[in-house]
């Protein structure tokens, strides 16, 4: 599958929000109540606010096609680095998310590599992210890309509190 990748605009997102709840819903709903999924993308998820994120300040996305269909993105973001990270220059991926029918087909390995070389493009000294601990398919998707474990951090998932693992990689 030929696979291109290519910098978000302004006018991608509606698309990109769209993509958003898409892949998050997909990936999570098996795993924790419906309760908790709809109190979630129509509080915190909206696609109002996805939409915002899009051309925002310290935010780029990349996008993943197939032809003219998406199928999935990266997001980066010039946030706090977490105090484990001391002072280095970070950044963060918050989101890489991949429609489950191209879970495999190498999309997640181009967003992955075109945002490792944003960021040293950025002269960023580590990139890193926060990973669900029970999403072993991302555990180990991150740690074939030199990922490792550095910290946790508590995600909010409508009432439910979870955990991630917060994991980082040196560019």
């Amino acid at each position: 599958m030929e696979i291109t990748v290519r910098m978000a605009v302004r006018e991608d997102a509606a698309l990109v929000a769209e993509l958003s709840r898409q892949t998050f819903y997909e990936t999570y709903h098996l795993q924790n109540t419906q309760e908790n999924m709809e109190l979630f993308l129509t509080n915190v998820f909206t696609t109002a606010g996805l939409m915002a994120e899009v051309g925002a300040e310290g935010n780029t996305f990349f996008i993943a096609f197939h032809g003219s269909e998406a199928l999935g993105y990266v997001r980066l973001r010039e946030s706090t680095t977490p105090v484990e990270l001391g002072n280095m220059a970070a950044i963060e991926i918050p989101r890489i998310y991949v429609l489950q029918s191209a879970i495999g087909k190498g999309v997640g390995k181009q967003l992955m590599l075109r945002a490792i070389v944003f960021a040293q493009e950025k002269n960023k000294q580590v990139i890193w992210l926060g990973v669900w601990d029970r999403n072993q398919r991302a555990i180990d998707f991150y740690t074939k890309f030199g990922f490792e474990r550095f910290g946790e951090d508590e995600f909010i998932l409508g009432s439910d509190v979870q955990t991630d693992w917060l994991m980082k990689r040196p560019l």
